[in-house]
Parts: structure tokens; sequence; C-alpha cells
């Protein structure tokens, strides 16, 4: 009787498992096709040099590929302008979106209005918003005409390797800080107002409630704020490509290492010599979005 009803157990449970990942198989396959074969594509590619004219050829150069990107002098172009730009922005746009997912929690007239009006540019297409910035960043811009208006200095902030990056950077801080205000906004709105009332009886005052009590509750939000906005950032490429036109100029001053991958792929053909460009900015996040997490974690213990 007990093996009958162990055999009838084992079979229910390998039903339910079947049944289970039937439903699961279209979403695997998807994965498995667009995610775990690419990867381990790019794998093969990262140890081989590639010859695509007159047909496809694979040649096996081991770890070739790794050692002369540690000498390109454009990777470490591209990576020093990446560095630069995650370095402002991430700060930047998370800052923003905090001030004004705050902003909008305080109860202003119109929030519903306010928050469309901020989240549109998040909607709009990255290169239609591009356009729009290099007609305003033109010699004889908008934003230029308000510099002269003001007796401030005008910048060619297309052609001037100084600034150009600069511009994509205050575009895209812009653009992006409104969908992490939605983010926190949504945190903001979850936080029970009895902390804040508790707060005040104990006699906090607005910026000590802000500091010791939203700052701290919000932690979970800002590392996924943060994490998203690392990831983001390290991977511009389409603004950088219609500031530049594709070159990464003025002087290489716009030059991201994706824009790199991509101009040695469809540029150059060095599919080989890319996908290990591309395995060294995939380590570079992980290793950030790693150690990020440790200092989230090492901060919300202490």
């Amino acid at each position: 009787m007990r093996l009958q009803n162990r055999q009838k157990y084992i079979h229910s449970l390998l039903r339910e498992s079947a049944i289970g990942y039937g439903f699961m198989a279209p979403t695997l396959l998807v994965l498995a096709v667009f995610v775990v074969l690419p990867i381990l594509y790019a794998v093969f590619l990262a140890f081989q040099k590639v010859q695509l004219l007159g047909g496809i050829e694979y040649e096996f150069v081991g770890l070739r590929n790794f050692a002369r990107l540690m000498a390109d002098d454009r990777v470490w172009i591209a990576l020093r302008n990446t560095a630069e730009y995650v370095a402002i922005v991430v700060p930047s746009q998370t800052v923003l979106a905090l001030i004004l997912a705050t902003t909008l929690n305080a109860g202003v007239r119109g929030q519903t209005g306010w928050r469309i009006l901020y989240f549109l540019p998040t909607i709009t297409s990255s290169a239609v918003l591009t356009l729009i910035f290099m007609w305003i960043y033109n010699t004889n811009g908008l934003l230029n005409q308000f510099l002269a208006f003001i007796r401030l200095p005008t910048y060619n902030w297309i052609g001037d390797p100084a600034v150009a990056l600069k511009g994509i950077m205050i575009m895209n801080i812009w653009s992006t800080a409104p969908f992490f205000m939605v983010i926190y906004l949504a945190a903001l709105q979850e936080i029970p107002q009895s902390i804040y009332e508790a707060a005040k009886i104990d006699g906090a005052n607005a910026w000590q409630q802000f500091w010791y009590v939203t700052l701290p509750l919000l932690k979970p939000v800002t590392f996924f704020v943060v994490a998203m906005g690392i990831i983001g950032t390290f991977q511009l490429f389409d603004q950088s490509y219609i500031f530049s036109n594709g070159s990464g100029g003025p002087n290489n001053a716009t030059l991201t290492i994706v824009l790199l991958i991509y101009q040695y792929v469809f540029r150059d053909l060095q599919m080989g010599y890319a996908a290990a460009i591309a395995f060294l900015l995939a380590a570079i996040i992980i290793t950030i979005t790693l150690l990020q997490q440790w200092l989230f974690g090492k901060q919300t213990m202490n």
C-alpha cells in the first residue's frame, strides 16, 4: 500500500513538473536563443580571429585579443571617457531624481500633471532627443543665445573636445532622472506616515526627518537606482554615435567603450577583438555592481 502511494506521489510530482516546464518552455526557448547562445558565441569569438570577407573563417588566437586591448590606446581613451561620463551622470541623475520625487511627494498642487510633464523625456525616442539637443547645442542655437543674453561665454558644444561629452551628460541627466524619479516617488509613498509622526514627537525637524528617516528607508531603492544608472551609463552608445556621426569625435572626445565595439565590428570587421572588449566591459560592470552591493550591505549592517 505504501509503495503504491509512493508511486502515485512520484507520478503526480512528475506530472506537475512536466506541466510547469511546459508553461516555461516558450520563455526558456527565447532566453536560450537570444541570451544564452549569443553569450556562448561571444565567448567563442573572444578567442578567435574572424575573417568575414570571402566567407566566414575562424582562427584560434588564444588570449591574443585580450593582450592586444591592454595595449590599445583607443580602448583606454574610451574607458576614460566612459568612466568620466558614469562618475558625473549617475550621482547627478540620482540626486535630481530624489529631489524631484521628494518635491512631488510633499503634496504640491497638480502632482499628476507635474509627474506627466517630468516623465515625457523618458518616453521620447533617444534619437529624437539627441537631434533636438544638437539643434539646441548649435553654435547659434538656443543654449548659446541664452548664455550670450546673460553675458556668459558660449561654446561649440558639438565641435569642441573640451565640452562635447559634457553636452551629452547634460542631455542624459535631464532625460533619465524622471524615470528614477517615478521609482523614488513610489518608494516614498510606501513609507508609513506613523514613522514621521514618531520622529516629530521626538523633536525632529523636516531636515532631520529626511536625513535620519527617509534616506535610510530608501537605501534598497537607491541601490537599485544607482545600479541601473551604472549599467545604463556604461552602455552609452546612440547619443555618442549621433553626436559624432559614428566617429567618436571631435578628437575622440565622445568615444565610448560601446561605440568602440561597434566600430571594430561594423567598420573594421574585427569581431573577435570586439568580443574581447565587450567582455572587458562586462567584467567592469559586474565588478562595480558587486562592490556597490557590498558597500550598501555594509552600510545597512552598520
